[in-house]
């Protein structure tokens, strides 16, 4: 084989070289983010910003977000967004929270961009992770266990009241109900309804306290001269969190009653006023059934009052009646799919509507007290 001399092999090299350079020119051609960030206005909005250039014009960006919050299904947003073809471009879309009906404060959300151009090149950027948080406010942070407490208006000792009844209503539920809570929750606390109200999305005018349960979140408004009352208030919605994680499943929920009672049942001995709102109902032979507030309380005061008083008053008599063991199995059966009937006919023998009789006949031979509650009694005797 005849061997090339020098010049012809730089030649050839030089011309291989040549061919091969539109190629490797055209394998540069890519898309380039400049900045990526996000602006928070909480709790109205969440704005997220992106600059990009690229060689040729970038036809399509699209925002991806998921929010961070138990769910039985992975759910991803994708959101495209308006704007000119260019080889720069400078985005931004807004979640708006009045649309979607807000998010608590600590919300995480992940996010990234997905960009493509012209020339069929495309983009996606690396995830980030970015927290919906109520800047305004100095929050402080104090957690014990499972339990995060953030407050910005009172000393140590304010916020460590509160966190010791937060532990004090889990051991209690967990005494009456065998019910644990398994996964952490953060609670804010504002120092008034009216700072809550305004970190919310059209709030009632009497709201004091809300609890996110898919999102592990309890917001309450609980000034530092009102522990007493704070103390209560967060074993209420505490052990809402509690039941919803005891009993989260796709199919069915804990009826309205049992999970007001449950949570009213767990801020402590019963006040006089609660006892003289159901002794007046039983006296009047006005009390509610137990299936009628299932799905939801009345809109109107005396009856919610009325609603609430008797959840408890029902909850104790299972508690008391029937043992921890039967409400931990009835929670358990719950969180299977089970219909509220369904669930209390396995585990008690009787549905909602015997339960209402047994109850009912109950109340009516044995005025309740504040000390009758709370103690243990014989099984009642079904009475249909």
């Amino acid at each position: 084989m005849k061997k090339l001399g020098p010049l012809v092999l730089v030649a050839c090299l030089v011309l291989t070289f040549a061919l091969a350079g539109p190629a490797v020119i055209r394998a540069q051609r890519s898309i380039v983010v400049l900045s990526n960030s996000t602006e928070s206005e909480f709790p109205f909005s969440l704005k997220f910003n992106l600059s990009a250039a690229g060689d040729a014009n970038i036809t399509d960006v699209r925002l991806c977000y998921e929010i961070r919050r138990e769910s039985f299904v992975k759910v991803t947003s994708e959101v495209y967004v308006d704007f000119l073809p260019s080889t720069r471009v400078d985005v931004s879309s807004t979640l708006n929270m009045i649309r979607i009906g807000g998010l608590p404060p600590g919300t995480g959300l992940t996010y990234w961009w997905e960009l493509h151009d012209a020339d069929g090149n495309q983009l996606e950027t690396d995830p980030v992770q970015v927290q919906f948080d109520d800047n305004r406010y100095s929050w402080q942070k104090l957690t014990q266990d499972k339990v995060t407490l953030y407050w910005y208006d009172g000393d140590q000792s304010f916020a460590q009241q509160l966190i010791a009844a937060a532990q004090q209503a889990l051991v209690r539920l967990a005494g009456d109900t065998g019910a644990l809570l398994n996964q952490p929750v953060k609670i804010y606390v504002y120092s008034s309804a009216q700072d809550l109200q305004g970190a919310l999305i059209f709030p009632k005018e009497w709201t004091g306290g809300v609890t996110f349960a898919e999102y592990g979140v309890i917001a309450i408004g609980i000034s530092p001269d009102s522990t007493d009352w704070g103390g209560r208030a967060i074993s209420h919605e505490l052990t809402h969190v509690v039941n919803h994680q005891m009993t989260s499943n796709p199919y069915s929920g804990l009826p309205t009653w049992l999970d007001e009672g449950l949570a009213k049942h767990n801020e402590g001995p019963i006040e006089q006023g609660d006892i003289d709102i159901l002794n007046k109902a039983i006296a009047q032979k006005n009390l509610v059934s137990l299936r009628s507030i299932c799905s939801g309380f009345s809109a109107y005061p005396d009856l919610a009052s009325l609603s609430y008083v008797e959840s408890w008053s029902a909850v104790d008599f299972l508690i008391h009646n029937y043992g921890e063991p039967k409400m931990l199995e009835l929670l358990n059966t719950i969180k299977q799919g089970r219909g509220y009937d369904e669930a209390f006919n396995k585990v008690y023998g009787f549905d909602i509507d015997g339960l209402n009789s047994i109850w009912q006949n109950y109340l009516s031979k044995n005025p309740p007290s504040p000390t009758h509650f709370g103690q243990v009694r014989e099984p009642a005797v079904a009475v249909y």
